[in-house]
């Protein structure tokens, strides 16, 4: 199917915008409210208010492009970006990089690295607006917009999963410790981030900077807590004949995917996605390993036949229907 006839994905409370190279831009209802607030908090930053909205609309821009930074390094390296959304705590590029520690690396930095080849540009016209523009108005929109850029950049590089910075961290440690442990050092760390983001944030009286230490320390604890029982399964008997298409792991043999009918957790590829409990049939399961949802079907041959097997409390639940849209 091509780009263009590919059906549009749909995000609850976001609105489609645009789609260019056949990835949809997504814009949630929240990101107007926010945006009339912070135009009217800094409307005598500027003599006429259109700067302001110029400002928060090259934001928008400026947000934008990172987010396609991310998607065209993803789709570089072979990986899958479909969709971004735009909303109040900045923008989410939905990018399935191949499970490699290199494509993960790039696919994650070339974000900031857009940023940082901004930021010299709208440093120059900085420069350019002090010497020949006489409208104070264009000398402080062009210092903005260099502040922007430097600040987009530096905070993201910051070694704080889920920032792009604690995600380029867990491709580095990748390459040394494997995918499942380099996870549980990042996240680790992003939850010691986030706290101190949030030390910072009430010492600070910054509403917004606790937002996102929140966000991101929930973030970072639930991919802590998967990533360390992924280390845990990866000890556990594979299923034969099976296999994740996306990083080419085999299904452990244990009860570790939830029922989305009566949420009691049994093996999808011991009875062919039968749950032996109420008999509702999963047409899909969660990878324990990379997280990717996928057909059952996929993995391989299903069994005709139930094949029991015992709960084990050392790997997670997943629900096998597919995981909704952020909200």
């Amino acid at each position: 199917m091509t780009d263009a006839a590919r059906p549009v994905t749909k995000m609850s409370g976001a609105l489609r915008i645009a789609r260019f190279r056949g990835i949809d831009v997504h814009v949630h209802w929240s990101w107007a409210i926010v945006g009339a607030f912070e135009v009217l908090k800094r409307s005598d930053a500027y003599t006429s208010l259109a700067w302001n909205i110029a400002e928060y609309v090259t934001l928008f821009a400026i947000v934008l492009l990172h987010e396609f930074g991310h998607a065209f390094a993803c789709r570089s390296v072979g990986g899958t970006a479909e969709n971004i959304l735009l909303w109040p705590l900045g923008g989410v590029a939905f990018v399935q990089p191949p499970q490699r520690p290199g494509a993960q690396l790039w696919s994650i930095a070339a974000g900031p690295l857009v940023n940082l080849v901004l930021l010299p540009i709208a440093f120059a016209g900085y420069i350019a607006a002090k010497s020949f523009a006489p409208d104070g108005n264009v000398e402080h929109f062009a210092l903005t917009l260099t502040v922007i850029n430097g600040v987009l950049f530096v905070f993201n590089i910051l070694p704080i999963y889920p920032l792009d910075g604690g995600q380029i961290l867990r491709s580095v440690l990748w390459y040394f410790v494997g995918p499942h442990k380099s996870l549980v050092a990042a996240a680790g760390i992003g939850v010691v981030g986030a706290i101190v983001i949030g030390g910072i944030a009430i010492w600070t009286g910054d509403i917004w900077l606790g937002v996102l230490a929140f966000f991101g320390a929930n973030v970072a604890w639930r991919q802590f807590r998967l990533s360390r029982n992924r280390v845990l399964a990866a000890t556990l008997e594979r299923r034969v004949g099976f296999a994740c298409t996306s990083c080419g792991e085999g299904p452990p043999v244990t009860d570790a995917w939830r029922c989305a009918a009566c949420t009691k957790h049994f093996d999808v590829f011991a009875c062919a996605g039968q749950c032996p409990a109420c008999s509702r049939v999963e047409s899909s399961a969660v990878c324990v390993y990379c997280g990717v949802n996928a057909l059952v079907t996929s993995y391989g041959t299903l069994p005709t036949t139930i094949v029991p097997t015992a709960p084990d409390a050392s790997v997670p639940a997943f629900d096998a229907t597919p995981p909704a849209a952020p909200q």
